[in-house]
């Protein structure tokens, strides 16, 4: 089995990135599964029903989310039918859609479990070490692969290890920075941050100028999003069907051109 997980889409750039891409990256890679991080779609904070099936008809097969699920109210009028969104199941408001989503490919029933962190995170209810244990209790599955949404390496790597073995893929995001690390832990897949797909001349994903105002000048700002081209970041990874094991982990950035 191949998974392509791609990273963070932010805004218009992002979805006209995804729009252009995605076709190109299966036509290339073959994947069996694509499974990207939608919680900035619109606008940069939240999706909407129309982004979401938007979305989807570019080829995505899983939307999970983060922080901002909740930012646009159009969410509480579609979350509960969206039956391939996944949000975080340790954050607040709880009750609403679902936190893991369960799927067949091929001959391989799977499993997608969304997670917030909880160090430098808003609105966690719970550890997400906690919370996956819970969540592993109750499924049977051949591959569980988990979005570990938060700010800081240090927890989303131990999460890894703490369930490499019993999970087949640990992706970080949040941060819209790839980072470096990818690895295999036992035959589990991960890398802490997955990165972005949004505009590349930016400060993750919003206006340049608004950012430099706040952080030099103290300015107060509106939640502005950058433009132009994209990058795309994400993660290949193969997996061993007869282990259900990871065995390649391959990091992917496409940059403007």
């Amino acid at each position: 089995m191949r998974v392509l997980f791609l990273g963070d889409i932010v805004g218009k750039s992002g979805r006209l990135c995804m729009k252009e891409q995605l076709p190109k990256l299966k036509e290339q890679y073959r994947p069996d599964l694509v499974i990207v991080n939608g919680e900035n779609a619109a606008h940069g904070k939240g999706i909407t029903k129309k982004i979401y099936h938007e979305l989807l008809g570019y080829g995505i097969d899983v939307i999970t989310m983060g922080n901002h699920t909740f930012s646009k109210s159009d969410i509480y009028q579609f979350i509960n039918e969206a039956d391939r969104l996944v949000r975080p199941a340790n954050m607040e408001p709880l009750g609403y859609g679902r936190s893991t989503l369960i799927l067949q490919v091929g001959s391989k029933r799977i499993a997608v479990s969304n997670l917030c962190a909880e160090i430098f995170m808003n609105n966690v209810t719970e550890s997400p070490f906690a919370c996956m244990e819970r969540i592993l209790a109750g499924i049977d599955v051949d591959y569980h692969f988990v979005d570990l949404h938060g700010e800081t390496t240090s927890e989303k790597i131990a999460f890894t290890y703490q369930f490499a073995g019993r999970v087949q893929a640990v992706v970080g995001t949040h941060t819209h920075v790839q980072t470096a690390d990818e690895r295999i832990i036992n035959g589990c897949a991960a890398i802490s941050d997955l990165g972005m797909c949004g505009a590349y001349h930016s400060v993750l994903g919003r206006d340049t100028q608004e950012v430099l105002e706040r952080f030099v000048n103290q300015e107060k700002t509106h939640y502005k999003i950058a433009d132009g081209p994209a990058v795309l970041c994400g993660l290949l990874v193969d997996f061993d069907d007869s282990l259900h094991q990871a065995v390649k982990a391959e990091r992917i950035q496409i940059r403007p051109q």
